[in-house]
């Protein structure tokens, strides 16, 4: 686990747009250095990618960073970090990725040195391993293409290199369907911990061969697929909001092998993480409603240092097309955060905390991002030995917080889903405090055709 104590320790330290170890890009853009930057994501509209239609791909790329790069001096941005996720047909041809991230610098660039626009581009390759059932975590064309992803696009010119990693979906998917809290723990804290150390130490190594930074992972497809099936009314929400709680453990890995922020902005975990770390974390809320919808829409902007709309398809609205509105959307934002900030400590305070007290009452996935809630679940997991034992205190921990919130009108729990916090509590004291026996238990309750054994050091 992570060495020694929190980055922050005091909850009033928690707050956007400062990092105790802030970032600084090849452009000059300081990332946590005492602003918020917006980060604009997009992705292409309905399309298939294929050899005949990817004159038309690319086109659309050239659209998206041009439409940007010119809003953007319009409105006066002090900065700006770029996303791409790259599709799937791009990871398998890595050469694909490599011409829109070529597409995307050479525009920045230009940006740059025609305007002084200090930019930086974060790459985030998907994890194409899923593709296949069982997935093969440790080999094959799928793991080979992505990390050749990476490799090409950080000696093309990426600042930042991240990835939604999935080691330990093929058991999380079901453990939420059912709501069973230990499958939760064994998929994040066993599989996930193991696989992001696997994958995490080959990132950091491709990163510091071309000079570019390890950004940082997100856990979105656990906990974000927990919080959107809860917002479908699919799963109790305070059940969702335990799973973000560990969460956290198992994203923190990609620190512990090298990397060095801004956290991915689907991470709703990344609070945790900064207050553990002090590194610089991005973050997505309200303008991320063009993607999924949640109960995070301001709270998630209260510790952030750099603001993002998570991902936008290139399609024309009245405004214009969609990734330039949604830029927009990020500028207002982030100019409203910094003029508090320029206006003092006190009046960045007041806005952070108008910021958490419009959700955090509301919801008890907003609840749980609470600063006060952040450094107390944070300092568990330094306090803890190892991955499962910090997995299964901060479950027990958020349980508490939850409950006590509920009770004392801090948040809002509903009657019905009170038994689940109970029956939660009961599984949690159930599981064994030793590692080894969780796992032979573990092992002998969920599906193992769904995953490759060897691959997460289980056979």
């Amino acid at each position: 686990m992570w060495p020694g104590s929190l980055a922050i320790s005091d909850p009033a330290d928690l707050i956007f747009g400062v990092a105790p170890t802030p970032l600084t890009t090849r452009r000059g853009l300081v990332i946590g250095g005492g602003e918020v930057y917006p980060e604009l994501n997009f992705t292409l509209p309905p399309m298939q990618i294929t050899d005949d239609t990817w004159p038309e791909v690319e086109a659309h790329y050239r659209e998206i960073i041009s439409g940007a790069m010119e809003r953007a001096i319009e409105l006066h941005a002090i900065g700006l970090v770029i996303e791409c996720e790259t599709l799937p047909a791009m990871t398998q041809q890595p050469e694909r990725a490599v011409a829109i991230c070529n597409i995307l610098t050479g525009a920045m660039e230009e940006t740059y040195q025609s305007h002084g626009l200090k930019s930086a581009l974060r790459m985030t390759p998907n994890d194409n391993r899923e593709m296949i059932r069982p997935p093969l975590m440790r080999s094959g064309h799928d793991l080979d293409t992505m990390l050749e992803t990476f490799e090409g696009c950080a000696a093309a010119g990426a600042d930042l290199l991240s990835i939604e990693s999935t080691g330990g979906k093929e058991v999380h998917d079901d453990a939420l369907t059912m709501a069973d809290i230990g499958q939760v723990i064994f998929a994040l804290c066993i599989m996930g911990e193991r696989d992001m150390r696997f994958l995490w130490t080959k990132i950091a190594e491709i990163a510091a061969r071309h000079g570019v930074h390890a950004a940082g992972d997100t856990a979105c497809g656990f906990g974000n697929t927990a919080m959107v099936l809860a917002e479908k009314h699919m799963i109790p929400r305070v059940f969702a909001a335990v799973v973000r709680a560990v969460t956290v453990v198992r994203s923190l890995v990609a620190y512990e092998c090298g990397a060095v922020g801004p956290g991915k902005d689907c991470g709703y975990e990344n609070p945790f993480l900064k207050a553990i770390t002090g590194l610089p974390m991005s973050m997505e809320g309200k303008c991320a409603a063009c993607a999924h919808l949640s109960p995070l829409g301001n709270i998630a902007s209260a510790t952030c240092d750099l603001w993002s709309n998570e991902s936008v398809q290139n399609i024309k609205l009245l405004g214009g097309m969609a990734p330039t509105v949604s830029l927009e959307q990020l500028v207002y934002d982030c100019r409203l955060m910094n003029q508090a900030s320029a206006d003092g400590r006190e009046a960045a305070l007041e806005l952070r905390d108008w910021f958490v007290s419009s959700d955090a009452p509301l919801d008890p996935h907003a609840y749980i991002l609470a600063p006060n809630n952040i450094i107390a679940i944070a300092q568990t997991i330094v306090d803890s030995a190892g991955p499962y034992e910090a997995g299964r205190r901060v479950a027990l921990q958020a349980v508490d917080i939850l409950r006590e919130g509920g009770a004392s009108g801090a948040t809002m729990v509903s009657e019905r889903e009170l038994p689940w916090l109970e029956r939660m509590q009961e599984g949690l004291d159930a599981l064994p405090e030793d590692e080894g026996q969780f796992i032979d238990q573990m092992m002998g309750t969920v599906d193992t055709t769904k995953f490759v054994a060897a691959d997460y050091d289980l056979d």
